[in-house]
């Protein structure tokens, strides 16, 4: 079963300094964190934050492209993890014909923003991400997430 989410914020992860985004059901108490790339981390807050780009980036290019072709977004889906990986997909439309693309994730959500379409999780990802572990300290997601201290969430800086 998928469920919506939103991106809630990007935090720094406490031992890596890496960059996680936050992903929080839209109306519930589930959350996903999602170790991302700097750029992909900036990509993302640039579009939170409406950043002015006097050239597209490559998420705003692709978005371009979709639209040029005469396809649309209707959603992204992280649909699996595997070996520590997230998998997701782009759902495109075009004429009643629908297309799914795979991405990795972190790219997904850069588009969804910038389309402004959902943003799905299989709900079996949201249980098996609390256990991935991190590094080499053997902490999970889990506990990285409870080791943020409320205050920090959202205050990560590019």
């Amino acid at each position: 079963m998928f469920l919506e989410m939103k991106v809630s914020c990007i935090v720094a992860d406490p031992f890596t300094d890496m960059p996680v985004v936050i992903l929080n059901e839209e109306n519930g108490e589930k959350s996903l964190p999602l170790w991302v790339g700097f750029e992909e981390a900036s990509a993302i807050a640039m579009e939170i934050k409406k950043t002015p780009r006097p050239r597209p980036l490559t998420h705003d290019l692709l978005k371009n492209v979709i639209i040029a072709t005469g396809y649309e977004v209707s959603e992204i889906e992280i649909t699996e993890l595997r070996e520590n990986t997230f998998y997701a997909r782009l759902r495109i439309k075009k004429d009643g014909e629908e297309c799914l693309v795979d991405s990795r994730p972190s790219d997904a959500i850069a588009i969804a923003l910038r389309v402004g379409c959902r943003i799905m999780v299989e709900e079996d990802v949201i249980k098996a991400s609390l256990s991935v572990k991190i590094g080499d300290k053997d902490q999970s997601a889990g506990d990285i997430l409870e080791d943020i201290p409320t205050e920090e969430f959202g205050k990560y800086k590019m």
